[in-house]
C-alpha cells in the first residue's frame, strides 16, 4: 500500500508540475509562447523580464497552487504511515520535476524555483525562513536571480539536516536541490564567465534590450538584402557581359567563315580561268 502511495503522489504530483503557469500566461494574454523569448526558460523571472507584471499574478498563482496541491497530496497520503515529510518531499520533487519537463509541453519547461520555494515553506516554516532569507540576500546584493536560486537550492538539506531531519528526508531534499543546480547549469557557466544576466527591476531594461535586439536583427537583415540584391546585379552583369561576348565571337567566327568562303570562291573562279586559257 505504501508503494501504491508513493506511485500515486509521484505521477499527480508530476501532471499537476507540468501545468506551467508562464506558458499559459504568455499564450493567452500576449499571443506568443515565453519559450521563444529572452532566455527561454518558461519561468517567473524570464516572464517579468519579457512581459513585465502584466499577467504575473496568473504565474504565480498557477505555479503557488499546483505545488500546494501536490505537497497537501503528498503529506496527506503518507501521514497515514508516518512519513508525513517524506511525502512532502517526494511530492515536492516530482513537482519540480514536471514543472521543469513538462509532459503537456513537449519537456521544455521552467527552472523549478518558485516551486521549490513553496516546498520549503509547506516543509518547516524555519526552513523556508532560511531558503528564503538566503536566497533574497543573494538576489539582493548581486541582482543575479540565478544565483539566489541555486544558494537556496544548496541551502534545502542543509535546513532539513539541522531541523532533525533522518536520512531519507536529507536525501530527498538532496534531491530536490540537487535538481535545482542542474537546471541551473547554463547559468553557473554564465556567472563564472562573466556573462549572465542581472534582475532588472520594472522589465524596461529587458524591453529596451530586447527592442535593441530586434532593431540590430533588422539591421543584419536589410545589410544581407543589399547584399544579395547586389550580388543578382553582379552575376546579372557578368551574364550580360558573356553573352555579349559570345554573340561578339559568334559574329566574327561568322564574318571569318564568310571570309574563307570568299577566299575558297576566288581561288576557283581563277582555277576555271586558268583552264580556259590552256
Amino acid at each position: 500500500m505504501l508503494i501504491f502511495c508513493l506511485f500515486v503522489i509521484a505521477i499527480v504530483s508530476y501532471l499537476l508540475g507540468a501545468v506551467n503557469g508562464a506558458i499559459i500566461a504568455s499564450k493567452y494574454i500576449f499571443k506568443k509562447d515565453i519559450r521563444d523569448y529572452g532566455s527561454g526558460n518558461a519561468g517567473l523571472t524570464n516572464f517579468y523580464r519579457i512581459f513585465g507584471t502584466k499577467g504575473i499574478v496568473i504565474v504565480l498563482a498557477i505555479d503557488v497552487v499546483k505545488t500546494a496541491a501536490a505537497v497537501i497530496l503528498g503529506w496527506g497520503l503518507l501521514r497515514l504511515f508516518g512519513y508525513g515529510m517524506v511525502g512532502k518531499l517526494v511530492a515536492g520533487f516530482f513537482v519540480m520535476l514536471g514543472h521543469a519537463f513538462p509532459v503537456y509541453y513537449g519537456f521544455k519547461g521552467g527552472k523549478g524555483v518558485l516551486c521549490g520555494g513553496i516546498l520549503v515553506l509547506m516543509l518547516d516554516w524555519r526552513i523556508g525562513l532560511i531558503c528564503w532569507a538566503v536566497f533574497a540576500l543573494a538576489v539582493l546584493f548581486t541582482r543575479y536571480v540565478s544565483l539566489g536560486s541555486v544558494c537556496a537550492g544548496i541551502m534545502l538539506p542543509v535546513g532539513v539536516a539541522i531541523f532533525g531531519g533522518w536520512y531519507l528526508q536529507v536525501l530527498l531534499s538532496v534531491a530536490c536541490g540537487l535538481l535545482l543546480v542542474i537546471m541551473h547549469r547554463d547559468n553557473i557557466l554564465r556567472l563564472i564567465a562573466g556573462r549572465e544576466r542581472k534582475l532588472s527591476f520594472g522589465g524596461a531594461d529587458d524591453k529596451r534590450r530586447q527592442r535593441r535586439k530586434e532593431q540590430r536583427a533588422e539591421r543584419r537583415e536589410e545589410a544581407e538584402a543589399r547584399r544579395r540584391e547586389a550580388r543578382a546585379a553582379r552575376e546579372a552583369a557578368e551574364a550580360e557581359a558573356a553573352a555579349a561576348e559570345a554573340k561578339e565571337t559568334a559574329e566574327d567566327a561568322a564574318e571569318a567563315a564568310e571570309a574563307a568562303a570568299a577566299d575558297r570562291k576566288r581561288r576557283f573562279s581563277f582555277f576555271e580561268e586558268e583552264t580556259d586559257d590552256e
